[in-house]
């Protein structure tokens, strides 16, 4: 009788799995930024699930909630131990920022602790200074840090978030001291303070960077890729004004869920977000925001994550 019991258990389990997928989503979906509104990550994040509720895409809208703090931390800290893994609640997530961090240790996460789904950008990191600032290239930066150690005050979005990993490559490139300043208010945040002038640069996003430039207040000096981005053509990478610095800190973001989350829901998902990033509508949003876009399926994304924890894992041990 109890072999008769199970085996009617598991029929019905078996059953009820493909139900799941293929009724799932019945209701809106959230998606956690770890950074505050207003920064590249929350921009793209709206942009990037604007047309899940169509019925050719998840046919439910997805809802952005922002759990800033910590340069990520307080975010990616609730979604690995506290949000429910039944596939309506998302992260986005920020690669090295996350990776880093559990690196470094005092967090709750590790790669482990997440199932990614998709990614739909990469953005570099750059520096910046305010519009009427007396740098006009890496070298006047270099120079001043050179001349005073310790002094060149520069703001970031937190902590082993990509905008650090660039800062503590360009000290170790140019042999220089910098005063690196995280902002409590992540990316916006720290590029409101160098608008301000509460410091002499800082280094940002190129989404955030790009849009700061065009409203006239900020130059951005100098991009942390291995190649110059079509949307600054003529600035140039570190690699050109003589700084060894690879594309360590480059910002991927997408989406992932918490572990544990039903794998017929991983692979409607995986299956369905790629396209949602494709969408006409999407892109060209993406495009007049000055957004990267990088597109990559969940085993990309798979791969991509290992390869940076091993980078990482090399860089920060060096540091």
């Amino acid at each position: 009788m109890r072999k008769l019991l199970t085996g009617v258990a598991t029929a019905l389990a078996l059953a009820a799995a493909p139900a799941v997928a293929q009724d799932y989503p019945e209701r809106p979906l959230m998606l956690m930024v770890s950074y505050g509104a207003g920064g590249a990550t929350d921009f793209q994040a709206r942009i990037a699930t604007m047309t899940a509720g169509n019925e050719d895409a998840l046919g439910q809208p997805i809802a952005i909630v922002n759990k800033p703090g910590a340069g990520g931390r307080v975010g990616w800290n609730w979604l690995a131990t506290q949000a429910e893994a039944d596939g309506y609640t998302l992260g986005a997530y920020n690669v090295p920022h996350f990776i880093a961090q559990s690196i470094e240790g005092g967090v709750e996460y590790s790669i482990d602790s997440f199932e990614p789904i998709a990614n739909w950008g990469a953005d570099p990191a750059v520096f910046v200074v305010g519009a009427d600032s007396d740098f006009n290239s890496m070298a006047d930066v270099v120079a001043y840090a050179k001349e005073n150690p310790g002094k060149l005050t520069f703001s970031g979005a937190g902590l082993f978030v990509g905008h650090h990993i660039a800062a503590l490559q360009l000290e170790q490139a140019a042999g220089v001291k910098l005063a690196y300043i995280p902002n409590n208010q992540g990316g916006a945040g720290a590029m409101k303070a160098v608008i301000a002038g509460d410091v002499l640069g800082g280094v940002n996003n190129l989404s955030d960077a790009f849009r700061a430039a065009q409203a006239g207040n900020v130059k951005i000096l100098g991009v942390f890729d291995l190649e110059r981005s079509s949307f600054l053509p003529d600035v140039p990478t570190m690699i050109e004004q003589g700084y060894d610095i690879d594309n360590a800190s480059v910002n991927f973001r997408g989406i992932m869920v918490p572990k544990g989350t039903p794998q017929e829901v991983i692979d409607k998902l995986a299956a369905t977000v790629p396209a949602m990033f494709e969408s006409s509508r999407v892109q060209s949003k993406m495009e007049a925001g000055g957004s990267p876009m990088k597109i990559m399926g969940r085993d990309e994304v798979i791969e991509m994550w290992k390869a940076r924890q091993a980078t990482l894992e090399k860089l920060l041990a060096g540091l």
